[in-house]
């Protein structure tokens, strides 16, 4: 009798539960709509990223062999790797997340992790991580330790500051007891240490750090005094000031000593830049310049070790370079600035042009109008690079017999060429001031052929402009010409620490400990870069 009046309450119940399950297929709907619109919004965005990174490799490949690669610095270049590395990090990232929370974390993609690949000289901090119970839930007997794992992770501790301080005890004569002392005044005590800054704070260590930071991390002195205000170290930017011309003055002896020491070779690289410098009198900047002399034999196995002289002038004088070079007789490889020719003209010098100035002229050419002859001259002068790249690590010898065999023809040929097409194009086009500057430059441009120890450019000492070329972007200009001459003197010191693989910050220790400790001047050699020995190592042999 109670079926009927059931009924009602069936049906009630059976729409419940269809209107639940319409609003938990709504929900699911919701929640895939949802994750469709992420999914769609997570692949546009890495398309869009994909578009931009594959802008920045297009950018990069434009700029390999050209013009654009050798205006722009390593460090520049640098950045945009760094972007499309930390896009590829990030992406890594995200993929790494959503495999661990979609699949098992053995299926996951693992990565590669650091197994004590670092340096073994660092200090070591071990931490023991234990498990919360190492007893048996069988027994409760401790259990025995059977293995581990172990892991390293590099961590850094910010500079440091210490102060030193120096007691020199003070020692009086003995009144009682000693009938000779009595009413002798008669004082002892050690004399004052000398100072890279007398009555001054800094150790030559701190001033090295200070020097290094501007000169080889292109840290302004300003920022500098920033960092230390930081760690309560109050020292206002005119006083780091001080500190790097003493320490300029210091080492002007050493970097005059370089310079004579390169002149001593048979081959050099030379190269210019301007250098802005603060005009008190105009209220503005001049431009001063910056040469440079660099040595590195270590492309066809040569004995003398790498370096790298800069010489700060008030101006671009062709007598410059004479001055600079007097007494240097050999090989001098440099672009087609006309200072360098007249130092030629004088006998003692024998140029050597750069065959990488010689390509841009067509390289600018086919950027902006591509043209069938610079696309064939470019073709062409590729080919003895990639011969280069060949022969590079070889004996003097061995590489003169190779571009004997394989490059002189290919030379011989370009230069046939290059006088035909000149005789097809118009005398006043660009393309026949390209060939002409080569053609102009042919005698320089082949010395290689016949000569190992020549390389087929100057882009030695171009990547030693690097260094100029970022501290003027960082601190703009030099502050007089003494600061000049300052900037000279330390970049050349540090450039050849780097081509050495010496540690510029302890080099410039150590050697300003020596100056100031009076170091002979006879044997100044034993002040340059590539004659560095650290203090730890001398103290071994000795």
């Amino acid at each position: 009798m109670n079926a009927p009046d059931s009924l009602p309450t069936k049906a009630k119940e059976l729409r419940a539960l269809l209107l639940a399950e319409r609003a938990l297929h709504a929900q699911e709907r919701t929640r895939l709509a949802e994750e469709l619109g992420a999914e769609r919004e997570a692949k546009d965005h890495a398309q869009d990223e994909m578009k931009r990174l594959m802008g920045i490799i297009k950018e990069l490949q434009r700029n390999r062999f050209g013009r654009r690669s050798e205006r722009l610095d390593f460090d520049q270049l640098m950045l945009a790797f760094e972007d499309v590395e930390q896009a590829i990090a990030a992406a890594q990232a995200a993929a790494e997340k959503d495999a661990k929370a979609r699949v098992k974390p053995d299926a996951a993609r693992r990565r590669k992790v650091n197994l004590g690949a670092l340096p073994l000289h660092f200090p070591r901090e071990v931490v023991v991580i234990e498990p919360k119970d190492k007893t048996c839930k069988c027994c409760g007997i401790q259990r025995p330790r059977i293995g581990e794992d172990r892991s390293e992770r590099l961590d850094v501790t910010p500079a440091q500051f210490k102060v030193i301080v120096t007691v020199r005890p003070i020692y009086a004569s003995n009144d009682e007891g000693c009938e000779a002392c009595a009413g002798n005044i008669n004082i002892s005590q050690a004399p004052a240490p000398e100072r890279l800054i007398e009555k001054g704070i800094p150790t030559e260590a701190l001033v090295a750090h200070v020097v290094v930071a501007k000169y080889a991390d292109h840290l302004p002195l300003y920022r500098q005094a920033q960092i230390y205000a930081r760690q309560g170290i109050k020292l206002d930017r005119s006083t780091l000031a001080d500190w790097v011309g003493r320490a300029a003055f210091a080492l002007r002896p050493v970097h005059a000593t370089l310079l004579e020491h390169l002149k001593q070779s048979t081959k050099l690289f030379a190269d210019e830049t301007r250098a802005p410098v603060l005009d008190p009198g105009r209220g503005e900047t001049k431009k001063g310049q910056f040469w440079a002399y660099a040595r590195d034999e270590r492309p066809w196995k040569g004995t003398a070790p790498p370096g790298v002289v800069y010489v700060y002038e008030p101006d671009r004088k062709h007598a410059r370079p004479a001055k600079h070079l007097a007494g240097f007789s050999g090989v001098l490889q440099v672009d087609g600035y006309g200072a360098y020719v007249e130092l030629a003209e004088a006998g003692d010098v024998v140029l050597a042009f750069c065959w990488s100035h010689s390509r841009r002229k067509f390289y600018d050419i086919q950027v902006a109008t591509p043209a069938p002859i610079a696309a064939e001259a470019l073709m062409r002068i590729a080919t003895l690079y990639a011969i280069e790249d060949d022969i590079r690590g070889r004996s003097a010898e061995a590489r003169k017999q190779a571009r004997q065999q394989r490059s002189k023809p290919l030379v011989e040929a370009l230069h046939v060429w290059l006088q035909e097409r000149l005789a097809t194009v118009s005398a006043k086009s660009t393309i026949a001031e390209a060939i002409r500057y080569a053609l102009s430059r042919w005698e320089g441009l082949s010395r290689f052929l016949d000569d190992g120890r020549i390389e087929i450019d100057s882009n030695v000492v171009e990547r030693g402009m690097r260094t100029i070329a970022l501290g003027r972007k960082n601190h703009l200009f030099a502050g007089s010409d003494y600061g000049g001459e300052h900037w000279a003197v330390l970049a050349s010191l540090i450039e050849s620490c780097k081509m050495n693989g010496v540690d510029p910050q302890a080099y410039l220790r150590d050697v300003l400990a020596k100056i100031v400790a009076r170091h002979p001047m006879s044997r100044i050699d034993e002040l340059l870069p590539f004659a560095y020995r650290p203090a730890q190592a001398e103290n071994e042999a000795a």
